[in-house]
């Protein structure tokens, strides 16, 4: 007990407290059951409402808050770090080495500044505004228990006066009160008035100290009230204020930060501009992505070349048994000008030309009319002879296709273009080829892209074209067309 009184807390101020929980606990069990009422307050209860709300939205905002100042503090430690790097990297002898570290320093200075002033300006003036929170929290709850002790009080003092009405109806409908008590009862009759005045005025008394209790409950539960009551609406609107400022002191220092920022950023970049026109021919190699798939024009090529074997060594035929002159079909040109009775044949006709034939179409044709030279000479050197006359060769021209698509007419490309044109595009940087079925090449090259023939043996990255110098010279696209990197390229049309 000595050393209870030593903290200045009595064994009688425990037994109190223990009491108040005791019959707050009764109380909130009762009014939990609807056998005793509880006060009510709406308009408080809506103020506590917004005060839990506002308490919410404030917590959130300050760990957004300090969220944002990490952000903030990790890229000004990796912003120092990139500084450094261009510190190391920058040799001595290079134009603007001073200018670099120049700017290495106050891109440093300018975070640093920008950190400190997030946090006094935002940060401080957050962990102040939630500062008066949990007091007033805490007062809010004081509230509510001293409500409870409130309608405690009240319903002990109403109880004691419905007891006190009770007691006087029986009185007044029983004149000779009877003992209530062993002591009444042991007591002589001349003892029995005066006892039953003592409990009457014991009766009053519990009912004063009732009545007293529940004034002095009133009135400290009406002092919080009251203050409460002024302090949470003042509390609500203060908010829209102290997000305006809040917001606009962010917002502001983010506006000088990135304007000094920029400054920074602008000269550094004129720093690096001197570097890279006194050092222009070292410019960064661009490389093409690597081919995966099977070279392309190397097998074909490869084909070409098997099967045009067997035809160079048929090019010079052996001598005819009669001894007749030899006639090569390549010194002969085609008779335009036969007559008509002469391309007569059964089940022939002469279809039109188109007006600029296609790689192919000249080929059939010059070896149509070397056919047909042959054979006219041939009939020629027979009817000397007098022999009978061979019949005449009908040559017939057919349109060229590629990829099964007929060239000429209405759904054929554009005639000055090659067969299936997409579209142009021009290098803008040189290209070395690294194999035969690449195209070389420089800066400035127009090249016209065209489809691949199967669209499986395209490497992601690389187009098929034909250079526009090549194919306005040669018009032929076996020889000229090539695969080349699109990342060296920019389309032009």
């Amino acid at each position: 007990m000595a050393e209870l009184g030593s903290k200045g807390v009595t064994a009688g101020k425990i037994a109190s407290n223990v009491q108040k929980k005791l019959t707050r606990a009764q109380e909130k069990v009762l009014q939990k059951l609807g056998k005793a009422d509880e006060t009510k307050d709406e308009q408080f209860e809506q103020c506590v409402q917004n005060f839990n709300k506002q308490l919410s939205e404030g917590t959130r905002l300050q760990k957004d808050l300090r969220t944002y100042l990490a952000s903030v503090k990790a890229m000004h430690e990796a912003s120092k770090k990139l500084t450094e790097c261009l510190q190391e990297v920058y040799e001595p002898d290079w134009p603007g080495r001073d200018d670099t570290n120049k700017i290495a320093e106050n891109n440093d200075l300018l975070w640093t500044d920008f950190h400190q002033k997030l946090v006094d300006q935002a940060l401080l003036t957050m962990d102040t505004y939630l500062g008066q929170f949990p007091d007033i929290k805490s007062r809010i709850a004081k509230r509510g228990r001293k409500l409870v002790d409130y309608d405690s009080a009240r319903h002990h003092f109403e109880a004691l006066q419905t007891a006190k009405k009770k007691d006087e109806t029986k009185i007044a409908k029983a004149p000779i009160p009877k003992p209530v008590s062993l002591l009444e009862k042991a007591a002589p009759q001349w003892c029995q008035g005066k006892l039953q005045a003592h409990l009457v005025a014991q009766t009053n008394l519990l009912r004063n100290q009732a009545e007293e209790e529940l004034v002095k409950a009133q009135k400290v539960f009406e002092e919080m009230n009251i203050d409460l009551q002024e302090e949470l609406p003042s509390l609500w609107n203060s908010r829209v204020g102290f997000y305006v400022n809040t917001f606009q002191s962010i917002a502001g220092l983010e506006e000088n930060f990135h304007k000094e920022m920029s400054k920074l950023n602008q000269n550094l970049h004129d720093v690096l501009l001197g570097l890279d026109k006194q050092y222009s021919g070292n410019a960064f190699p661009i490389k093409a992505q690597p081919r995966k798939k099977t070279k392309l024009f190397a097998r074909l090529r490869k084909k070409m070349s098997s099967d045009s074997t067997p035809a160079k060594a048929n090019k010079s035929p052996s001598p005819p048994p009669d001894g007749s002159p030899i006639t090569s079909p390549e010194t002969k040109t085609v008779n335009h000008e036969l007559e008509p009775s002469t391309l007569e044949a059964p089940g022939a006709s002469i279809p039109k030309s188109p007006s600029q034939p296609t790689e192919a179409a000249h080929a059939g044709a010059e070896a149509a009319g070397s056919e047909a030279a042959a054979g006219a000479e041939a009939s020629k050197t027979e009817g000397d002879s007098g022999s009978s006359s061979l019949p005449a060769v009908v040559v017939e021209t057919f349109p060229a296709t590629v990829n099964g698509t007929v060239e000429g007419g209405a759904s054929s490309e554009r005639a000055d273009m090659p067969p299936g044109f997409l579209f142009k595009v021009q290098a803008m940087h040189d290209y070395t080829a690294t194999d035969s079925d690449e195209l070389q090449l420089k800066a400035g090259d127009v090249v016209l892209v065209i489809p691949f023939e199967n669209p499986e043996e395209q490497d992601e990255g690389w187009l098929m074209g034909v250079k526009e110098s090549d194919w306005i010279q040669h018009k032929e696209l076996d020889q000229c067309r090539g695969v080349f990197p699109e990342n060296f390229t920019e389309r032009v049309q």
